[in-house]
């Protein structure tokens, strides 16, 4: 527990409150609107041209090297010392932080007419926080359940077809576009029930820290399950930020088309799928 208690610490000094990523992202997207003058924000899907534009590449690639310089310096270290706790906590974690996002993956596979799966990802999660305990184990799957696939407000926006609009890199968060960093405002705007039950909860067990920590835990697994990829894929990169960024628009166009590709956690567990995606 000291040492999640020291990863959680470290972590949330570094994360922004929510309306700090809120002003942040508003001040992204008021730039890019103005980027420029032929139709860069690309709203609309059914318009000829899909190309995702990079409207403030200069302003993008220095945030980027930001990022970069940060996780050198602590997200990566403590991605490390995350894949040296025993297996059983990784997956115990691994399996919790999934079953949270369950709460945000429902009302949106509602939002898209799925109905359907959104009554089989309810199922999943009445019996993983119930029989599972708070998600630590994954019984749903154990059980037969459809294999998980995630999803998020970006996701609907782009399935309700709203292009993506320029591209942009945000400091410590990383790749997003205009339309996944409006998707992300859902969340503290009411659209995610853990948000709103950590945020408002008027207990002793529930608060936006919680909120905070989980999210930071998150990035941290994420980052874990990658390490490697990352490396080879900097490694092998004449231009390391285009890469990163031609995979990020891959893999959000290839959600929003339904290619079952499953979610992003997914995809990079293995190491050797950042290569299988850049190559396709």
């Amino acid at each position: 527990m000291l040492f999640y208690n020291l990863i959680f610490y470290n972590i949330q000094m570094i994360m922004y409150k929510k309306f700090a990523i809120l002003l942040i992202s508003i001040f992204f997207i008021t730039q890019n609107a103005f980027a420029a003058s032929d139709g860069e924000l690309n709203l609309s899907k059914d318009e000829q041209d899909k190309k995702i534009k990079d409207c403030s590449e200069k302003f993008n690639r220095v945030t980027f090297s930001f990022n970069q310089s940060l996780d050198k310096a602590i997200i990566k270290p403590i991605a490390k010392g995350y894949r040296k706790l025993p297996e059983p906590i990784q997956n115990g974690t691994s399996n919790a932080l999934k079953n949270l996002s369950t709460l945000v993956t429902i009302p949106n596979n509602v939002l898209q007419g799925d109905v359907k799966t959104a009554i089989i990802n309810t199922g999943r999660l009445v019996v993983n926080s119930t029989v599972g305990i708070l998600g630590i184990v994954d019984v749903a799957n154990k059980m037969g359940f459809p294999k998980y696939v995630k999803e998020d407000y970006g996701q609907t926006l782009g399935a309700w077809g709203l292009g993506p609009g320029c591209y942009i890199v945000l400091p410590i968060l990383g790749p997003s576009t205009i339309r996944d960093t409006a998707g992300s405002f859902v969340n503290v705007l009411g659209g995610d029930p853990w948000y709103n039950a950590s945020a408002h909860g008027n207990n002793e067990f529930l608060s936006e820290r919680l909120y905070m920590t989980s999210k930071a835990l998150s990035g941290i697994e994420f980052r874990a399950n990658n390490i490697k990829s990352f490396d080879n894929l900097q490694k092998n990169s004449v231009d390391f930020y285009a890469s990163v960024k031609s995979l990020y628009l891959q893999d959000r166009e290839n959600k929003i088309e339904n290619h079952n590709r499953g979610n992003i956690e997914i995809i990079y567990k293995n190491e050797e799928d950042w290569e299988e995606i850049e190559n396709q």
